[in-house]
């Protein structure tokens, strides 16, 4: 588990825990829970207020930049785990039943979660501070050039055949477009590793052992300089991104709000 898919992961473990408890209430019922049962409820009230979290929480903090409660990063990640646990909790609320504005409510909900994760994959391709704020193009700049000059201290030191490698690896990074520089990194990642992998086999045991540092150093390379070449690109496509994904969370809450309203009248008042 990466430090940048932590996230992820952790809402995946947190679905399965999820998942399990879910299976052990059916099991003990003899049938999926209703929604309008206390424990349908329960899932319907807690999944709510995880995407109205997911909704405001990440914002706020966005809008105040001087606020010293947490790095944006952390929030970001809180907002992904919310926006996955959330959906799914409402999933499971809805007992499987997708009629009228409970299904539009759903339909939107499943949306807004394809769309996550669409943002969060344009997202990281935009260069940010450890804090999570993004980097202009002069200091993306400078943060290449200290790299390449680690990189050329690096390899003066080193044998003939590992510079050879460095060479060949990184001619194979220079001919990709601005926009396979984000939708194909990961596609040309996976093809980089593999060519090292492949390269790396090829060395005796000592170029071996060092060649771990300078796939670090040449990683750190291609990412900055990836993030430069598509930096305008990925501010473009995140400007769009937010003018679809905010209008389809404000119809989702909307569509929320008056099926609880409604829920309420007819499952409460009316008795």
């Amino acid at each position: 588990m990466t430090s940048k898919d932590r996230e992820l992961w952790i809402a995946f473990l947190a679905i399965v825990l999820i998942t399990l408890g879910y299976l052990l209430v059916v099991m003990a019922l003899g049938s999926v829970p209703a929604a309008s049962e206390f424990f349908g409820h329960t899932l319907g009230i807690v999944g709510f207020l995880l995407m109205l979290c997911t909704e405001t929480l990440y914002s706020l903090r966005k809008r105040s930049r001087s606020a010293k409660w947490g790095r944006m990063s952390s929030w970001l990640q809180f907002h992904i785990f919310t926006g996955l646990v959330g959906p799914y909790l409402v999933l499971l609320h809805s007992a499987w039943k997708f009629n009228g504005l409970a299904g539009v409510v759903m339909l939107l909900t499943v949306i807004i979660v394809l769309s996550g994760f669409m943002g969060r994959y344009i997202y990281t391709a935009v260069p940010r501070s450890a804090d999570g704020i993004e980097l202009e193009a002069g200091e993306l700049e400078r943060q290449v050039q200290e790299a390449d000059a680690k990189l050329q201290s690096y390899l003066s030191a080193s044998p003939q055949a590992l510079q050879s490698l460095s060479e060949r690896l990184a001619a194979a990074d220079r001919s990709a477009s601005e926009a396979s520089l984000i939708f194909g990194r990961g596609f040309q990642e996976w093809g980089l590793r593999w060519a090292w992998w492949k390269a790396r086999r090829k060395l005796d045991t000592t170029a071996r052992r060092q060649a771990g540092q300078l796939e670090k150093l040449l990683s750190r390379q291609r990412s900055l300089k990836r993030q430069l070449a598509s930096l305008a690109m990925t501010r473009r496509l995140m400007g769009l991104w937010h003018s679809i994904h905010i209008p389809i969370g404000m119809a989702l809450f909307t569509a929320a709000f008056i099926h609880i309203l409604a829920a309420l009248y007819y499952a409460t008042l009316l008795h």
